[in-house]
């Protein structure tokens, strides 16, 4: 099973343009990223620019709305990602139990939805 693992790292919401995180501390998420790619679990990962530096493309009225970072209105943003494929949701906690995380930092464990996890009236849509 695919697990997507969210960093959400607490103040970066209101991050400058470029803001990086301290050396030392990237230095243990490589070796927590080496842990998992040498288990044969990690698929894929990187970081993310601070949301100032983002966008976001909303739909109100079925029309593309472009705004750009900081967003003022939102308390957690995502400064990360893991793709992991494990056995179990368990298992995906407990890799994230293992994260080198700083006290402000919170691991959000998803679950991907595969193909098979639809029903099969709509995979029947999807391979039309």
């Amino acid at each position: 099973m695919r697990f997507m693992m969210l960093m959400i790292p607490g103040g970066y919401e209101s991050a400058a343009p470029g803001a990086m995180p301290d050396p030392g501390h990237v230095e243990k998420m490589m070796a927590y990223n080496k842990t998992m790619m040498d288990a044969g679990i990690m698929l894929s990962g990187d970081g993310l620019h601070p949301p100032s530096m983002g966008a976001r493309v909303s739909f109100k009225g079925g029309k593309p709305l472009v705004t750009d970072g900081p967003f003022a209105e939102t308390k957690e943003v995502l400064g990360g990602y893991w793709i992991i494929d494990v056995a179990s949701r368990e298992e995906a906690i407990a890799w994230a139990s293992r994260c080198p995380a700083l006290e402000t930092e919170t691991i959000e464990v998803r679950q991907i939805q595969e193909f098979e996890d639809f029903p099969p009236e709509i995979r029947k849509l999807v391979a039309a």
